[in-house]
Parts: structure tokens; sequence; C-alpha cells
């Protein structure tokens, strides 16, 4: 959409209901409640339950977009899967009808020890996804698992539970993956991951594009006519953005990865629309029909992804941060910088700091998130704070001019969020702060200064930027700006601009940090190397090349 020749993609009566949408939240009164009904609607119980489905019907497999879990918490799994037989039309191919999906849990993948199982409603409200938590597992484990919907079963997936609060395990390894975009490349470096001996992936953001894609799938290049026309715009409204999770779901490297690993996952600005800021749209669209594109966007996310239940929307509004730990080696706590921030200063992009952007009220979190981040770091006891988040946390100068650009879509666009942070570490005692992030399409290594203007502060943490699963295209190892970034931000210890993912492996004496990269992602089988691995030790923070 552009501005000048903005169509609204919704009803009149939509448009005249989303006038008295409030700037947080949509009301509940009766007329809001029925004409935001693809945004706020919950199963209905009772006799207005939508009727069930008989399992005769699924004559084509529903498990077409496979299955996925999240969260892992002690002696506790989110288990997912959603039903689409025919996942590139809008209904998934299925009825508005309510759908029995069975579930079981073992210790084995031939599921001859099985300890959980079960049965849930796939809801056509929820676009036939289905969450289920299973609790009372063992601490530690690694499980199997699958569903059956009629007479299909899903392929298997494995998963783990976190280890007890109490406990103290020797290590945890993580998978780091940000930016996916479908037309851009395939997601070989998902192949990869899904072979990788990970615990945990935390997908850190741009899980999808909001863009059209071509019927040749872009860069992808298939036949004619492979991607169907349906992709052919930018996705606005609840079923666009559900047809786009299919489309993405349907790799099967994508399919791989979470079938091997449980994901732990938070957005950035894609899976909604590019560089909004709250409720503020890059076209500057009307707020209130902004918000019901959010609303859209947030209900669909939740829909697609491993999330448990406190993750569900309340129409423009899902509560994404939210706090994971591994024994006493270490503390999540995953942040949400997009729904709650101010607008970008200066228009966006590469700017020159200035008071608009150094004002102290503006902020990258919001206050509430703020306060909880710093409080949770109060009563941490973990060995590792780690921060998985979106956007760019250290400083970047873009020349070794004085002064230089910074980019107003990151922490640098809001530096007094980030000494407000930064503050609240030092004052909690956090000895040990990593920081995980995406989003910029290149790997980066950072040295987290206490103060970035004195290249002599303190370092008081690391941060790991992920490269792009296949957004940017092929990349290069040193992109044109390498020479001068690297000058430019001497905290900078490492940069690559190939595609891949990272893998941080915590310890209790140190972490190692593995940028792993492709050679390509316009075809398929590149293969995998270790660009670089690089170390911080507990009490001595700082990367060192292992």
């Amino acid at each position: 959409m552009t501005p000048a020749a903005h169509q609204s993609p919704y009803t009149p009566e939509l448009r005249a209901t989303a006038r008295h949408v409030g700037r947080r939240r949509f009301l509940t009164g009766t007329a809001a409640a029925a004409a935001l009904a693809f945004a706020v609607n919950l199963p209905a119980a009772g006799t207005a339950a939508a009727a069930e489905l008989d399992p005769a019907r699924l004559t084509a497999d529903p498990f077409t977009l496979g299955v996925a879990s999240g969260d892992p918490r002690p002696g506790s799994v989110l288990l997912w899967t959603r039903l689409a037989p025919a996942p590139y039309q809008a209904d998934g191919g299925l009825p508005a009808r309510r759908v029995t999906v069975r579930w079981e849990v073992a210790r084995d993948d031939s599921f001859r020890r099985p300890v959980r199982r079960g049965s849930t409603l796939a809801h056509p409200e929820f676009g036939h996804s289905v969450h289920v938590q299973v609790d009372g597992l063992e601490d530690d484990r690694v499980y199997y698992y699958r569903f059956r919907a009629g007479s299909w079963i899903s392929r298997t997936g494995r998963t783990r539970t976190a280890p007890g609060h109490g406990a103290a395990p020797g290590s945890l390894t993580l998978g780091v993956v940000s930016c996916q975009r479908y037309d851009q490349g395939y997601f070989t470096a998902y192949k990869h991951l899904a072979e990788d001996d990970v615990d945990v992936v935390l997908h850190l953001g741009d899980y999808l594009y909001e863009y059209a894609v071509s019927g040749v799938g872009g860069a992808r290049a298939y036949p004619a006519g492979t991607v169907p026309a349906v992709y052919g715009h930018e996705m606005v409204t609840l079923d666009d953005y559900r047809l786009k999770y299919a489309l993405y779901k349907s790799d099967p490297d994508l399919l791989a990865a979470h079938a091997a690993h449980p994901f732990v996952v938070t957005w950035d600005d894609h899976e909604t629309e590019n560089n909004y800021a709250g409720a503020v749209s890059e076209n500057d669209d009307p707020a209130a029909e902004f918000l019901i594109r959010r609303a859209a966007a947030y209900r669909a996310y939740w829909e697609n992804q491993p999330l448990r239940r406190p993750q569900l929307p309340d129409g423009p509004d899902l509560r994404l941060y939210r706090r994971l730990h591994w024994g006493r080696l270490a503390q999540l706590d995953v942040l949400d910088t997009r729904q709650y921030r101010s607008d970008q200063a200066y228009g966006d992009g590469w700017q020159f700091p200035g008071p608009e952007s150094e004002n102290p009220a503006r902020t990258l979190t919001g206050a509430a998130q703020e306060r909880w981040l710093i409080d949770g770091w109060h009563r941490s006891r973990a060995r590792w704070n780690v921060v998985p988040q979106q956007v760019t946390f250290a400083r970047r100068h873009n020349s070794t001019s004085v002064p230089s650009q910074v980019s107003m879509d990151s922490w640098d666009g809001y530096p007094a969020s980030r000494n407000r942070i930064l503050a609240g570490a030092q004052a909690a005692g956090i000895e040990n702060l990593m920081v995980l992030t995406g989003d910029v399409h290149v790997h980066y290594g950072f040295d987290i200064k206490r103060d970035f203007a004195d290249e002599n502060s303190r370092t008081v943490g690391t941060e790991i930027v992920t490269s792009s699963v296949s957004s940017g295209g092929n990349g290069a190892e040193k992109p044109a700006n390498w020479a001068t970034f690297m000058a430019a931000n001497p905290h900078l210890r490492f940069y690559n601009g190939l595609r891949g993912y990272a893998t941080v492996s915590l310890g209790r004496d140190l972490a190692r940090a593995d940028f792993k990269t492709v050679p390509y992602v316009t075809r398929q089988g590149a293969p995998l190397t270790t660009a670089a691995s690089f170390v911080t030790e507990v009490g001595d923070q700082g990367l060192k090349p292992a």
C-alpha cells in the first residue's frame, strides 16, 4: 500500500467501528465485538459452538504445516499444529467446524514408551490451530510427540523440558535465527539447524514478510505459477496473514527445524508491517485502521506459533515479553521492542542524533516492560542473564566522522531507553549480560559498553547479532561498509554479511558464540561453515576469539 493510492481492505462497517478503537485496546461493546469478530472472537460454548467435523471428511493430510513446540519450562512443554489440508486456501481446506485432534508424548520416537496423551479441539475461530500445554513431565528431558486427526498422523516432533528452577545444569546451547524472507532465498540455514545439537531455538523476529510473493517465488525462481496468485499482494487482513504463514510453513527446511527443536519466538516488524512503531504505521495510515491490521497480524502470529495461553491476543494487543529459566544457569528475558515503542525520530532511517532522538521520554520497550525487565534482574539468581530481542543494542556509527549517523530504528534511536536498561542492570548487580539480536541481516559480535561514548568504558556484556536466514539474498562475507564499520565502532569485534544463524553455548565458566554461514541462498544445497567463534568469560565480559 502507498499513501497516494490507499484503498482500505476493510468493509465500511469495520472502518466505522474502527473509529471507536482506543489507543491500547478495542472497546468491548456489542457493536465492536460483532464488527471485529475476526480479531477478538473466541470459540463459543454449548449450543452456540461450531458443529464438529466428521473425521471421515478428512480425505487429505491435514498436517501440511507440520508440528512445533515452544517455551520449554520445568516439567512442561507447549505443542502446536494447525490443520490445513489445502494450505493455500483461506480456510485451509476445512469447513467452519471444530475438529478433534489427539496428541501423544513419549520418551522415544517410536512411541513404545508413552507418557502422556489426550485430545483437544481445533477451532475454526483460531484457524484450526492447536496449542496443547502438556504438564506433569520430568524436568530436563527430551520427549517426542505427534498428533492424530481422523486417520491421519502428523510427523513426529522432538522437544524437551527445562531443568528445575533450583537445578544447576552445566550447559545450555541456543540456536539463534532471524529474518526469513521467502522470496529472497531458500531456508537452507534451517536444514543445517535441524541437524545441529541445540537445546532451544530462539527466533528473534521477521518470521515472515508482509510483501507480495510472485508466482515464481522471487529469487527461488520456481516454474511460473508455482506460488498461487493469492500471494500476489501485500498482506493486510487476517486471511492474508494466515495464508502467508501457510506459505512459509510449507518450506521443508523450516518444517524440519520446528520438528527437531523447541522454539522460543518473538516478533519484529514484518510480521505486521515494516518499521511500524506502536500504533503508528509506516505509511501513516489512520491509527484506527492500522490497529485493525495489527489485530489481524497478532491473531495470526499466535495461531501459527508455539505460544502458550497467556500470549493469546486481545484485539490489537498481545503480551509477548516473557521470562524463561534454565535452572540457575540462565534467565531468558524475551523482549518486544515493536509494540510499545515511541515513533522513530527524524523520520526513521540513518540520521544524526539530536534533541528529538535523545529526548529522555522516548522508549523502545514501554515503561511497563522496562520495569518488568529490571525488576526481574533484581530477582535473578542465574549465572547468565540473556536478553533475546530484535534490534541492534550496541552503538553503531556508520562513518568515522564526528558526529556520525546512527539508525533511528535501533536502540541508537532511543539512547535514553538504552541508558536506563544499562543502569538497571548495574543496579541489579548483573555481571554476565548477553543480548541476542536479529533484524539487520548480518552477523555482528559486540562488546556492550556502559558508556559507548568512552572507548575505555567498562565492558558490561556482549551482544551476538545473528544474520538472516534468507533476507537480503546471498549477501557477502565483507559488505561494502565492512572496513568503515570496523573502524568506526571499536567495540565491534566481528562483522560478516553472509546468511546463516548463530549458536550460543552457555557454561558455568564461559559462553561460546559460533557464527555460522552459508555461501548462497538463491539455490539449494549450500554447505554450512563456522565463520568465527568467540568466548566471553564469567566475571570478565568481552568477546575473545575462541
